[in-house]
């Protein structure tokens, strides 16, 4: 007992760099307070007086905010960000070394009987306003976006962003399209692994069709250069940041008018 409040102590420091003091996470924390109702709760549960641990939990709902059902079954050092609005359900399975913010739902998806909550693997981050809801598995060291609406498994560490849910990890396009980006000098959030919105996507899609047709060119190349004509080297310039606004210097025009030509200054 009194180790796993340590864990879940030292849990709170390693993931929160508000936290000062235990004494502090002791009695400040609703998510610590949330998970030592729980805990108690499910040994009632476990012990079959379901109606006692039920009152309990629904204690710690009034007190913290949290509400967790006392069938759920949590692993070690599972910390409750802020915790207000999060709901985890009967059935519900959660690994060690999970982190859920506030507003996270893990639901069910009917009313049937059995499992209809969510397995969390190891080492799951659930960021605020997140739904995953019925019998799915969340793969171990998975990331879920702030409100993403989760409804299929995810696999081992994957990023799950939008409603509903798409995995933005790495792809098989996206080596190449840092590649031919640093070749034109460009750098944006547009080549970055997580790409939501459709801004981004579209940049990507430029960035894969400047690919298919600067290996077009070179192949065209090639065969003029085995046709014996002579290619210079050409390097693309950087495209540097433009200022909106800006405007580049200009050489004054020079005057061909006599200066007996030129018109009198306004009066």
């Amino acid at each position: 007992m009194w180790e796993r409040l340590r864990e879940d102590i030292q849990a709170v420091y390693d993931r929160d760099p508000a936290a000062r003091t235990t004494f502090e996470i002791l009695t400040t924390y609703p998510g610590v307070h949330a998970v030592l109702m729980h805990r108690l709760s499910h040994r009632l549960w476990n012990a079959g007086l379901p109606w006692l641990a039920r009152v309990l939990s629904n204690l710690a709902r009034w007190v913290t905010g949290i509400e967790i059902h006392p069938g759920a079954r949590i692993g070690r050092r599972f910390f409750i960000d802020h915790g207000m609005g999060v709901v985890i359900g009967e059935t519900a399975e959660i690994g060690d070394d999970c982190t859920l913010y506030h507003g996270v739902t893990l639901g069910g998806t009917s009313w049937d009987k059995g499992k209809r909550h969510p397995t969390l693997g190891s080492n799951v981050v659930i960021g605020a306003g997140a739904k995953v809801l019925g019998p799915i598995t969340i793969g171990a060291d998975a990331r879920i976006g702030s409100n993403a609406v989760v409804l299929k498994d995810v696999p081992v560490g994957a990023t799950v962003v939008g409603v509903p849910g798409r995995i933005v990890g790495t792809d098989m396009h996206q080596e190449r399209r840092e590649k031919i980006a640093r070749k034109l000098g460009f750098d944006a959030y547009g080549t970055t692994q997580d790409m939501p919105d459709p801004v981004a996507n579209a940049i990507n899609r430029m960035l894969d069709h400047i690919h298919a047709m600067d290996e077009r060119l070179e192949e065209m190349c090639k065969g003029m250069k085995a046709l014996g004509a002579e290619i210079s080297e050409l390097n693309l310039p950087d495209l540097g940041p433009c200022e909106l606004g800006s405007t580049a210097p200009t050489e004054p025009l020079e005057s061909t008018a006599d200066e007996g030509e030129k018109s009198p200054p306004n009066s």
